[in-house]
Order: structure tokens, then C-alpha cells, then sequence
């Protein structure tokens, strides 16, 4: 800490003595985590949503632009998958060669400086995310993914550059051209090689995100930099480095050379109050061991902007301040008023981004529409935690199903099978309108998207009771610790992801939520916690920890994804190319009407004398018959829009 007030004294003292007219002032712009949100527009449920896109983002982007003259745009990855959109692009329409992708079409238009890839870039292949990217008209940057590892970081052979150097004139304030050279590196979760084993295997390899950060930086240092910018797809997690960590932004940020770092990938903002009190972080300034950091939200909800003021002596650049922020389109007028035409400093560029997304978008609100069937019953992931949900269960007998017809006639035909889920959209960091809702009626493909977000594949891995309870555990870390005799204590923890929340439906079981629990959110045991997992049964028998089960799954939870005990390349006994999302097309055509029982495979066991909260769609009113046992009171609507009920346990 004390060498931080020392370089804030530094600068305090270097610019008192700097002539203002010398001081250059840089913006430096972020866009992370799209995840192919193009058009401001809810594919899910069919209508527009102008809190999101990238079509919205340019906007600010202009305006941005238009209130500075100095300004970089950078991109920190995750941008190929993550909508309808992405799926259409990928599986229907394709790219051709030479095609543009219309994201990549879109950054074109928009002059990004720079990006990284994230780990969702990888969802459909090598192939074709090498395509989308081969017209970027930008640098793609990554340091730690690998064609292949050499004995060192410098020696590896990378999958795109690893670093890029981005020379520039600024304009100071005197309206003087000042020479500046910026050093941009790139780096992502090495768990890709795992989450994506299917499409990467022998062809990718990764590096601990550090360790290739820190041997870079002096070679881009050496080869020019006056400023060298971290575009990091990882989240702001543990302080301590551990090797392959994968949310490493406080540990990159402590790297000597390294001047400010823009970050990502677990969906949040930085600066917030969600990170106080962790030491080294400043979230007055906006700073980590005192280094500009932004992370700006996802699915273009925010632009994060980081405002630079430089002085330059002696030949060198000095950071004389920072100013850190994330502009939220939701706060964001609906309709952009550019400035008059002698005012504007750069061309807009948001009417040409809309124009590029335009067909794609059109094309993909014909292609959802698709009519597949019917449901008789409602299909929604409101009440997801507290077990009762048709979504989930319907994506659990689909892939039952599936395995067991591929299984059939093999060794493994007579191992019992269980089938493991988790809710592909159930509220958290994605908000109110997270939440699958499948009203009775027509199904599409509309509907199919709304019920399953990712392009898994399906896969099975064989566990013994002991690993399938262990599993079970994992999954009830997301709630939180109740107390008897309290009121109105918070069932969830909004930190854990709720895509690691798994429901087993083949058994029985109870939760005990006034123990503490086994796991933490990033997977890690935690040491003499006996859990909470009670009454754990398979067809009316206690739970046999040395029996064998064929555990049915998706392919990214199958590779170890989440770190789920017994799941990983050892156990796994099947794999198939088919995407989830199809076999529940075809499960559902076979199966119109289709009529799904949202039961509970688990219970939350009693606690005396309380209650808790839980955060769910207003959408869920309708349907509170559902959870009738748990006595619910609506309270209202919380400031985030999600609709709070209270519930006895």
C-alpha cells in the first residue's frame, strides 16, 4: 500500500509542475461480454429490450467520441455466442469464405482499435471462429491461447497475435500532435481447453493467464510501449495467484508494466460496491493496486470508460489521473440527439452499425417463429430453486432419453440413469427478464432458445453414489446459510453462478440450509463442512455410495466445467455431436401436446421460526400455485424489477 501513496505522490508532485497546455486526454472505451446481442431486441421473449445491443451501445460510442478527441475502443471478448442470433449465424445460415460475420461486420463499422477472444468465442468450433474473425479490421489480440506451448511463453506458437502495438498522434490540449505507441495484450480463462475438450482437443493450448502476462509485458515494453493496456476476459476473484486460476484480474493487475486492465467475463461492473472492502481495490477511483479498471457489465448493457490525463517529459509518458466509469444504456436517452455537424469530432457510426445488423436480425425473428408443436402445460424456470420447475424438467427427460437410446445394447445398458440440469435463465446477474416462460400453446423455435441458451452437446459421464452426492453438494452452495427464528433472510447467493445450480431428477433428496455450505462458488471444497444434502434416496433405498450411475449432462459440464466432483474426461462414458437444443426439438415433436410436471426432486427442509426472500420474475405471480406449500407473500417489485416473495420453510 505504501508503494501506491508514493506513486500517487509522484504524480501529485509531477503534475503541479506540468504545463496544462502539454496534458493529453485519452479515453480508452470498453465493450465486453455481447455475447452476439446485435440488435436492442429480446429474442427469448420476442420483443424489443432497449437496455441491451450493440446497435444501442454505438450511441454511446458516438457520444463518447464526440466529447473527447483522443479515444480507444476495445472489445474484451465473449461476442460469438449467446443469442439466437449467434445460433442462426452458426448453424443455419454459416459463413462462407471471405464472408464477414455481422459482428465482426459491426466492429468493422464501428473502428474497435482492438480485441480479445473469450472463452465462449471457441462454442462452435475452430473452424469457425477462426472465419468470423478473418476480416476483422482490427488486431485481435490474445497472450495465453496457444497452437502450441513451447518451454517458454516466448517461445509458444500463439492462435492469433500476442500482443499489438497501436501508434498514434493525440491531440493535446493545445491542440498539438503528440506521438504515443500502446502496447495491447490479451488473455482468457486456460479452462477453455477443458469447457470446449470436444472442439479443441489436440488443436488449442493454454497458458495460466500470470504467467503469460507477466513474461509479455517487458517484451512489449522492449518493442516500444508507452502504455501498455490489459484486455483481460476474467473476472475479479481471488487476491493470491494460483495457477490456472480463472478469475485472475487482481493478480494481472499487480504485474509491473501494466497500466491499466479492462476486464470481464463474469458479467458484473467495476467500479462497484459489490467489490469492497478487498484489499488493493479502490472503488472511489476505480483502481486495483492503484491501476485504472473497468468491467462494463454484459450484452452491451454498458460502456466502460476509463478518461486518461498524460503528460509527456524527458522523452517518457507519465499517467498524471484517471477516471473510471460505466455508462448504462438503460440511463441512456432512447433516442440519440447527435451534436450539430460542426461540433462532431468523429463520424457517427451507430446508423451504419444498425444498417449491418438488419438482416441478420430480420432473418432470425423468421427462423425463431418456426412452428414445432405444442405445450398443454406452462414451461417456466421461475421457482428453479426451489425445485419446481417444468424447464428444467423437461430438459432432463429429453436427455434421459437421448442417452438411454444411445446406450442401449451396451455394456453400460443396465447402469441406472440419472439426469442433471441446471436452469439455463434463472434471474441473477441477467436480470428480471432471465427467466424462462413457455405459456400454453404453440411451441417454436422461439421457445426452444427461451428453454436452452447454450450450444452444449449432449454427454454422460459414469459416477459412484459417493461422486453423485459430492455433485449434488456443489450445487447447493447457490443457497445461502438460514438461520432459525430470523425473518426474512435472502435464499440465494446472488455470487453464485446460476448455471452451476444442478437439479438430479432419477433420486430424492432434502436440503438442510442451516448447515453452511461444502463448496465455494468457484468449485473449491471447503475443509471440515459436512454439507447439506440429507436423505439422499434412489427409488425408496438409501443412496448406495459404492453403486454406479450414469449421470446424463451437457458437454461443458461433462469436461469439468463448474468443477463438479466426478465430472471430467475420466469418468465420461459418452459424448455425441448432437446440440441439446435439438434433441429437445425432436423430443418435443414426438411428444406434441406435450404435458410436463414441474415436481420437485429435492425439498428444502424446515427451519424453525424462518422465512426468506426469493427473487423472481413478476411473470411468476400467475403461477404461485406452484410453491402454494411454502405459504407466499408477495412483497413487491425490488429496484432491479424482480418481484420479491417471502417464503415459510
Amino acid at each position: 500500500m505504501k508503494l501506491q501513496d508514493d506513486m500517487k505522490q509522484h504524480r501529485l508532485d509531477f503534475a503541479s509542475s506540468v504545463d496544462i497546455s502539454t496534458i493529453v486526454d485519452l479515453r480508452i472505451m470498453e465493450t465486453t461480454d455481447l455475447h452476439v446481442h446485435l440488435h436492442p431486441y429480446d429474442y427469448y421473449a420476442d420483443c424489443p429490450n432497449p437496455d441491451l445491443g450493440l446497435a444501442r451501445l454505438a450511441e454511446l460510442i458516438d457520444q463518447a467520441r464526440q466529447q473527447i478527441p483522443n479515444c480507444l475502443l476495445f472489445d474484451n471478448g465473449d461476442f460469438l455466442q449467446g443469442t439466437p442470433v449467434g445460433d442462426y449465424i452458426a448453424y443455419d445460415m454459416g459463413l462462407k469464405d471471405g464472408e464477414t460475420h455481422p459482428v465482426t461486420a459491426a466492429m468493422n463499422a464501428l473502428r474497435y482499435d482492438a480485441i480479445t477472444l473469450g472463452n465462449h468465442e471457441f462454442n462452435y468450433g475452430l473452424d469457425f471462429l477462426m472465419k468470423s474473425i478473418a476480416q476483422a479490421a482490427f488486431p485481435v489480440v490474445s497472450t495465453n491461447i496457444l497452437r502450441s506451448k513451447g518451454a517458454t511463453p516466448l517461445a509458444d506458437r500463439h492462435l492469433v497475435r500476442p500482443y499489438h502495438l497501436i501508434t498514434r498522434q493525440l491531440e493535446d490540449r493545445s491542440g498539438r500532435a503528440q506521438d504515443i505507441t500502446i502496447g495491447v495484450l490479451g488473455v482468457a480463462p486456460p479452462q477453455i481447453t477443458i469447457w470446449e475438450r470436444q472442439h479443441l482437443h489436440g488443436r488449442i493450448q493454454t497458458r495460466d493467464m500470470v504467467e503469460a502476462a507477466r513474461a509479455w509485458v517487458p517484451e512489449i515494453r522492449a518493442a516500444g510501449a508507452d502504455l501498455v493496456v490489459m484486455l483481460a476476459h476474467s473476472g475479479i476473484g481471488p487476491i493470491r495467484h494460483t495457477e490456472n486460476m480463472e478469475n485472475a484480474v487482481i493478480p494481472l493487475a499487480a504485474i509491473d508494466g501494466v497500466d491499466l486492465v479492462l476486464c470481464g467475463h463474469t458479467h458484473q461492473l467495476f467500479p462497484s460496491r459489490v467489490f469492497d472492502d478487498i484489499p488493493g481495490v479502490d472503488i472511489e477511483r476505480g483502481t486495483i493496486y492503484g491501476k485504472p479498471v473497468v468491467m462494463s457489465g454484459f450484452f452491451g448493457s454498458h460502456l466502460g470508460l476509463i478518461d486518461l490525463k498524460l503528460a509527456r517529459e524527458g522523452g517518457a509518458w507519465h499517467l498524471l489521473d484517471a477516471c473510471v466509469s460505466t455508462r448504462a444504456l438503460r440511463d441512456a436517452a432512447h433516442d440519440f440527439a447527435p451534436a450539430a455537424p460542426e461540433d462532431r469530432r468523429a463520424p457517427l457510426r451507430s446508423p451504419m452499425v444498425r444498417k449491418i445488423i438488419a438482416r441478420a436480425h430480420e432473418a432470425v425473428l423468421e427462423n425463431i417463429r418456426t412452428p414445432i408443436g405444442r405445450t398443454a402445460t406452462p414451461v417456466n424456470s421461475f421457482f428453479a430453486y426451489l425445485g419446481r420447475s417444468a424447464a428444467t424438467a423437461l430438459v432432463a427427460e429429453a436427455q434421459r432419453d437421448f442417452v438411454a437410446r444411445h446406450l442401449a445394447g451396451s455394456d453400460l445398458a443396465g447402469v441406472p440413469l440419472l439426469s442433471s440440469v441446471s436452469p439455463s435463465k434463472a434471474g441473477g446477474l441477467g436480470g428480471p427478464r432471465n427467466f424462462t416462460n413457455i405459456p400454453v400453446g404453440p411451441l417454436t423455435l422461439r421457445s426452444l432458445a427461451d428453454l436452452y441458451v447454450y450450444p452444449n452437446r449432449v454427454a454422460a459421464c459414469r459416477l459412484t453414489g459417493a461422486q453423485v452426492r459430492l455433485w449434488l453438494e456443489r450445487s447447493v452452495s447457490a443457497y445461502h446459510q438460514i438461520h432459525p427464528g430470523i425473518s426474512e433472510q435472502h435464499l440465494m447467493d446472488p455470487a453464485f453462478a446460476g448455471y452451476n445450480f444442478e437439479i438430479i431428477y432419477g433420486l430424492d433428496y432434502e436440503v438442510d440450509l442451516t448447515m453452511p455450505a461444502r463448496f465455494a462458488n468457484d468449485g473449491r471444497e471447503i475443509p471440515g463442512q459436512q454439507g447439506r444434502i440429507r436423505n439422499l434416496t434412489w427409488k425408496g433405498a438409501a443412496l448406495d455410495p459404492d453403486a454406479e450411475f450414469i449421470i446424463c449432462t451437457n458437454s461443458f459440464r461433462a469436461q469439468g466445467a463448474g468443477r463438479f466432483p466426478g465430472a471430467g474426461p475420466e469418468t465420461l462414458v459418452l459424448e455425441h455431436p448432437a446440440i441439446t437444443r435439438d434433441i429437445l426439438r425432436d423430443y418435443v415433436t414426438a411428444h406434441a401436446p406435450l404435458s410436463v410436471a414441474a415436481d420437485a426432486p429435492f425439498r428444502l427442509q424446515p427451519v424453525n421460526g424462518a422465512n426468506t426472500i426469493l427473487r423472481t420474475s413478476i411473470a411468476a405471480h400467475d403461477h404461485l400455485d406452484l410453491i402454494e406449500d411454502f405459504t407466499p407473500e408477495v412483497l413487491g417489485v425490488d429496484k432491479r424489477g424482480f418481484l420479491r416473495i417471502m417464503l415459510t420453510i
